[in-house]
Parts: C-alpha cells; sequence; structure tokens
C-alpha cells in the first residue's frame, strides 16, 4: 500500500508508541489525524512534545463512545489503533476500565471501520498476551495466556478483531509488540522506572521481581514496525510479532543501566512492586521470522544504543522533571 495518497487515523497518538509513529508518519501520508484522549484542558499528551504539531490534525476524544468513532473514521483510509489501558499493577484494582477502553473501544473502532469502508486497520495487541512462555522463541501460534487482568481484557481485543476480519472482510492485521521502550516512556515501564530513580540521585534502585526475561524493542523499531506492516500488501488476516530474539533479565536491565549512570548504586526488592505469583509472567523471548518474511522489516537499534539514547532524552531536565521518582507508579 502506496500511504502517501491516504488519510490515516492514530489513536492512542497522545502516548508514548503513538506520538513517536505520528511524528514518523508525516511526510509517509497524505493526512493525518491524531486522536487525543479528551480532557477540559485541551492538553493533548506527547502531542504537545512532537516536532510536527503544524502538520497533523490533532482530535480530542474517546474511544470508548462508538458514535464519536464513527464520526471520526469518515473518510479515512488507514487507521492505527494503539489507544488502550497498559498499566498491568493497576488492571488489579480497575478491572471494569480496562474491559471499557480495550475490548469496547476496540470494538467501536472496528464497527466504525466497517461502517466507513477504511482499507486497513492495524490493531495494535502485546506479548503479554502469551504469558510465560511454554516454548522460545515466542511465534505467533504460541498459546494465549491471560495472566493479568490487563492481558485478558488484549486478548479479548485480538479475538475481537480478527472476527472482523473474519465475520465482515475488514482489512485488519493484528500487530504485536514486544516491550517497546525510549524516549517519553510512562514511569510504570521498568526502563524508565530504573532510570529516573538513578538520575534522581537515589542510591537504592526500588524493583519488584529481578529474573523474569524480557525481549525490549527500541521505540525507532517499533514504529519502524508499524509502518512496514502499513506498506504491506499481504498481511490482512496477519498476526505479527515485532521482536529482537534476545531477552535479559531484569536484574541484567538494571545492571547495564546502574553501570551507565550510577555504578555505585544498588538494587532493592520491594514487596509491592512484585505481581501476584501466578500472574508474573516470566519470560518473553520473541520470533521475528514471520514479519521479517511478510513485510522489509528488521530491528536495527541494539539494546545497547537504544539504552543510551533513552538516558540521553530522560537526562534534560526539562524532560525528568515530569516524572515522580519518589512514588510507585502504577
Amino acid at each position: 500500500m502506496d500511504l502517501r495518497s491516504k488519510t490515516v487515523l492514530i489513536t492512542g497518538a497522545d502516548g508514548f508508541i503513538g506520538s513517536h509513529l505520528t511524528e514518523r508518519l508525516v511526510g509517509e501520508c497524505g493526512k493525518i489525524k491524531a486522536l487525543s484522549q479528551y480532557n477540559s484542558f485541551n492538553y493533548w499528551g506527547w502531542l504537545e512534545r512532537v516536532n510536527c504539531r503544524s502538520d497533523i490534525e490533532v482530535l480530542s476524544g474517546d474511544i470508548r463512545d462508538a458514535n464519536y468513532c464513527n464520526t471520526i473514521l469518515k473518510n479515512v483510509d488507514v487507521v492505527f489503533h494503539l489507544a488502550a489501558l497498559i498499566a498491568i499493577p493497576y488492571s488489579y484494582h480497575a478491572c471494569s476500565s480496562y474491559v471499557d477502553t480495550n475490548i469496547k473501544g476496540t470494538l467501536n473502532i472496528c464497527q466504525a471501520a466497517v461502517n466507513n469502508g477504511c482499507q486497513k486497520l492495524l490493531h495494535t495487541s502485546t506479548s503479554e498476551v502469551y504469558g510465560t512462555a511454554r516454548y522460545v522463541p515466542i511465534d505467533e501460534k504460541h498459546p494465549k495466556q491471560p495472566q493479568s487482568p490487563y492481558s485478558a481484557t488484549k486478548i479479548a481485543a485480538d479475538a475481537l478483531a480478527e472476527s472482523f476480519y473474519r465475520s465482515f472482510n475488514l482489512p485488519l492485521v493484528i500487530v504485536r509488540p514486544f516491550n517497546t521502550y525510549g524516549p517519553r516512556q510512562s514511569a510504570r515501564a521498568i526502563i524508565p522506572t530504573i532510570i529516573v530513580q538513578l538520575l534522581s540521585g537515589q542510591k537504592e534502585i526500588k524493583l519488584g521481581a529481578l529474573h523474569p526475561t524480557r525481549d525490549f524493542v527500541f521505540v525507532k523499531d517499533t514504529v519502524e514496525g508499524f509502518v512496514e506492516i502499513a506498506k504491506s500488501d499481504n498481511v490482512a488476516g496477519e498476526e505479527l510479532n515485532i521482536a529482537t530474539r534476545t531477552e535479559i533479565s531484569i536484574a541484567g536491565l538494571a545492571g547495564k543501566l546502574i553501570e551507565i549512570i550510577n555504578p555505585e548504586a544498588k538494587i532493592l526488592r520491594e514487596d509491592q512492586r512484585i505481581r501476584p505469583r501466578k500472574s508474573e509472567v516470566e519470560r518473553l523471548l520473541g520470533d521475528n521470522t514471520k514479519i521479517k518474511a511478510i513485510t522489509k522489516w528488521s530491528h536495527g537499534v541494539t539494546l545497547e544504543q537504544g539504552l543510551k539514547e533513552t538516558v540521553k532524552w530522560f537526562s534534560v531536565k526539562e524532560n525528568l522533571k515530569i516524572y515522580k521518582s519518589a512514588i510507585y507508579n502504577l
């Protein structure tokens, strides 16, 4: 698909990955509509910081409203659906909010895409739907395991999206990033949690479980995955991992960041940061064979390069002051 003549809508454009994707698509698409969750302050999240504000149309609204979704998808060719509630610890406390946003919100977007004849919908999944790896690397055929209310709602949203492809012939692809990281990521994620504590001068870095492993993907590579999938004509009905096929433990990751920022810092395990035993995803290591075979994507940023670029961004005082290092962020 040639995106240059297309009108695209990005839900969740005000978030971490969404804001980077919005910037990347400028010059790639004919017109960009960027959806930010409505608030009475007209505050657009990370879209306030992007360097392309004059090149995009910012919309304020909520994917939980079906009529609103139907309205904003009029004359839209391609939808990048990223809007979701994603914090796992908060999902233990606010399950119904995750159902409303992740499941019902996805229903509204899919139905609106069908109603308006959209040419392609990229639905964003997560590696958390796999749960603890039963085998590695984890390919798209791996069983789904709902180990948190968050992952349960994403599994349901993925199934709902797939049903629209099968039932209504909606040209839809499920994009499944593994653990994306980089500038602008929220403090509820592990890498910002470590960096912010270190840059704030803390000598004891408070963390939860240290043994689980993750497959970390730098945000630029994740965004390129979305773009290449959007361009591909052979992805309808597919599920595609965006992964590096490498893994590192949380302890190993913390060690790398401590070495970069403050080699004298120590790790302190804190009980409130540990997931319930059956809920912890012990191992994630993604297989990227399928996306490489179907699209032109390949990851280009090593973990060491990505961590240094991320630390550099957080080291800017204007950026660091946004984060509250003394508060455990659900």
